[in-house]
């Protein structure tokens, strides 16, 4: 499994992102120029310039013609994804941590951080209202009074939000009320990602607390635990096979300090119904910050604090491999 390595970014990653098509790659980084980019062969086809500060998250419609980012300049952008054209651009009074399209990508979630004396906020905006984007003026905002918001995705339907924060809490919220309609508490230490399942059935988490959890994506129900012996910073679920996908490794300010093979920059794969690892890939030689499986999940991606993202094909090995029990 040879992979195609893609260097643009001068910074360590902070998020990799598919469209539905499957045929872009978005990477973004905490340099201020997110790109994008064939999966096929991993040409690069542009650069989205516009932001002054740390790209934290992003987010694509459905039928991948907008863009969204979210900024440490206090700002999210939305941009034209063909021309690079910033359609309009969202000021907050903190940093814009995590942003998110709805399934009918009529409705874009964006949440702040808790930071310069402003509290964190869940915004939503209504993008068929032109003066809600033009003024920055959400139809609702939920200030979270307790735990910040790390991480936010869209539930399995358009009735709520799931939220990670930063104390291990994962909630959600009902985006029409503005109220609180769950809370589970499973982690011990900060959600780092949220990602679902493709039929969005499925949830599964990634936490700084080594572990990464499995749940029903409606109920919170627990279903599965993964146990590791490192932080994990992001974790994908296979479209194609029963297989979850690990990245993380140890704090990016204790790298320089220890080995490449001590540090455990591997991507791992556990299997999802077993919880048992299954495999390894190799390559990077900081902490993995960002996964995601290619839509057909025959192609998954990695984004990592070396600067590096590394687009891998799986070989016909992988499709043959059975789990023996």
């Amino acid at each position: 499994m040879k992979p195609i390595l893609l260097q643009a970014h001068e910074r360590s990653l902070t998020k990799i992102l598919y469209n539905k098509d499957g045929d872009l790659l978005f990477t973004a980084s905490k340099h201020n120029l997110p790109n994008v980019w064939w999966s096929i062969n991993g040409e690069r086809l542009g650069t989205y310039n516009g932001h002054n500060g740390a790209i934290w998250d992003m987010a694509v419609t459905s039928d991948s013609m907008t863009l969204c980012t979210a900024s440490a300049d206090q700002s999210a952008i939305l941009w034209d994804t063909e021309t690079g054209k910033i359609m309009h651009q969202l000021t907050a009074k903190s940093p814009v941590r995590s942003c998110g399209f709805s399934l009918t990508n009529n409705i874009l979630c964006v949440t702040t951080d808790k930071a310069m004396n402003q509290p964190c906020f869940i915004k939503f905006y209504d993008v068929r209202d032109g003066a809600q984007l033009e003024n920055s003026a959400p139809f609702r905002d939920i200030e979270m009074t307790d735990s910040k918001v790390n991480r936010m995705i869209w539930g399995t339907v358009e009735d709520y939000i799931i939220t990670g924060h930063e104390n291990g809490e994962l909630r959600q919220y009902d985006w029409k009320t503005g109220e609180k309609i769950k809370t589970v508490h499973e982690h011990e230490n900060l959600i780092k990602d949220l990602q679902l399942s493709k039929d969005r059935t499925m949830l599964v988490t990634a936490s700084k607390d080594t572990t990464s959890k499995l749940f029903d994506a409606k109920d919170f129900k627990e279903l599965k635990s993964f146990k590791t012996d490192r932080p994990v910073n992001s974790a994908a679920i296979s479209p194609l096979k029963h297989h979850i996908l690990l990245g993380g490794g140890q704090e990016a300010m204790e790298v320089t300090t220890s080995h490449t093979k001590s540090g455990k920059f591997e991507a791992r794969f556990f299997h999802l119904i077993f919880e048992e690892e299954i495999g390894r890939v190799k390559g990077h030689f900081g902490p993995i910050n960002t996964l995601a499986f290619h839509p057909s999940g025959k192609q998954y991606s990695s984004g990592a604090e070396d600067g590096y993202v590394r687009i891998h094909d799986f070989d016909q090995s992988y499709y043959d491999f059975e789990y023996d029990f």
